[in-house]
């Protein structure tokens, strides 16, 4: 799991008295339309609030909170997502809060930490005037995010809310440490789900001639023959047909077994992706983004992680390619961080063959790239505040493409 990014709302040193008198002025100016101080300039909002507060002024929010509130969900609706979103096995673990079933996302209540952290996925402390709704001001929250550590989901946020006179740094480092922790118990679940898996695969792969591997449902990998190790199988999203194609591994038929897949590669059609035309990349999504390779072999598609999407995103921007100093300095505004981009590409290359290029890094020649991304700029993967996505929405906002070629706008 990729350590967070903590942010704390009040800067070192700074008397929070003073500070919340400032991010009053501040909200009274960004509400009535007035542009913000630069991100450099002294008392400029964070990215992360200001890229809140130009999502909510869009859905319309009142930020006097005029206006029917949203009716929290019921019992049994409640239950039953609980339910689907394999999240019960943590929720000992985070007991306690808000009444149960009220909204707290952006649209309903403006920008405040819960909501915030949905959308920004990464821990959020937001303090005082930083609420887009004036009546938030007196309080200060923090809330960290909580990913499926099996697909990277967004299952939900740890909350601590008070009254603003109690911020605290120590109040983000304690949401994220609850939020980690049950990621851990989840991971912990995961590791035993594989171990029973595998008890069921070895006798199964021992009687299989050829190469083959048995994975979860979600395509982590329990045991294999034949075929090098790997930590994950990229599987379709949806399986309609037991035959696919597999961007790593060429044809393959999956054989569904209990608790995950059995994968049989066919051999005969070597892997890789020459045979496929065109490759859609999907981001109109606000939290699922997906990538479609479509060729004479079939169609095969997957959900992205939010920072595969970044990536993704920033090399269908790129044609000519961009190395992975450049690539940092778009996520990060750091070049210097080059270990972790290209561990994500090689995690990325691994599994999409040949369908991305390195030296530099870019989509293969042969790609007929489709990229789809949202009507509205700042829905253009609204979680990131990454330079080098800020960039592309700031040109789309200015009528330009992103820089894309092949892409499309529209309604996700």
């Amino acid at each position: 799991m990729q350590a967070a990014r903590l942010e704390s709302a009040v800067p070192v040193g700074t008397d929070p008295r003073a500070h919340a008198r400032t991010l009053s002025r501040l909200h009274d100016a960004a509400v009535a339309g007035a542009r913000t101080p630069g991100r450099r300039m002294p008392g400029a909002p964070r990215p992360v609030i200001e890229d809140s507060w130009r999502r909510v002024q869009t859905s319309g929010l009142d930020p006097d909170g005029r206006g029917s509130a949203p009716e929290p969900l019921g019992r049994e609706d409640l239950e039953a997502r609980r339910e689907a979103s394999g999240f019960l096995p943590a929720l000992q673990t985070l007991r306690g809060g808000f009444v149960e079933g009220a909204a707290w996302d952006e649209g309903a209540v403006g920008t405040n930490a819960i909501g915030t952290a949905l959308v920004a996925r990464r821990p959020v402390q937001v303090y005082s005037a930083e609420h887009y709704v004036r009546s938030h001001h007196s309080w200060t929250c923090a809330a960290a995010p909580v990913h499926d550590p099996r697909t990277g989901r967004l299952l939900g946020v740890v909350d601590v809310s008070g009254p603003a006179a109690t911020v605290h740094a120590s109040t983000l480092a304690l949401v994220d440490a609850v939020a980690r922790l049950a990621e851990q118990r989840l991971h912990t679940e995961h590791q035993a789900e594989l171990v029973r898996l595998r008890a069921v695969a070895a006798p199964m792969l021992a009687r299989i001639e050829g190469r083959a591997l048995v994975t979860d449902r979600h395509g982590w990998l329990a045991a294999a023959a034949g075929v090098a190790p790997v930590d994950r199988v990229l599987l379709p999203d949806k399986v309609d047909d037991e035959r696919t194609w597999l961007p790593s591994f060429g044809p393959c038929r999956l054989e569904p077994v209990p608790g995950g897949w059995l994968v049989r590669i066919e051999d005969g059609v070597p892997a890789g992706a020459t045979a496929t035309t065109t490759v859609v990349l999907d981001v109109r999504g606000t939290r699922q983004w997906h990538l479609v390779i479509d060729g004479p072999s079939g169609a095969w598609e997957q959900s992205l992680s939010p920072r595969h999407a970044e990536l993704l995103l920033l090399l269908a921007a790129h044609p000519e390619g961009r190395t992975a100093s450049e690539l940092a300095h778009d996520l990060f505004a750091d070049s210097a961080r080059t270990v972790t981009v290209r561990a994500e590409l090689s995690r990325l290359r691994r599994n999409l063959g040949g369908v991305l290029d390195h030296k530099p890094y870019r989509f293969a020649e042969w790609v007929d790239l489709d990229l789809r991304w949202p009507r509205r700029p700042q829905d253009l993967l609204a979680f990131s505040s990454s330079p080098g996505v800020r960039r592309l929405r700031a040109a789309l906002a200015d009528g330009g493409d992103g820089g894309a070629a092949g892409g499309t706008a529209a309604e996700g």
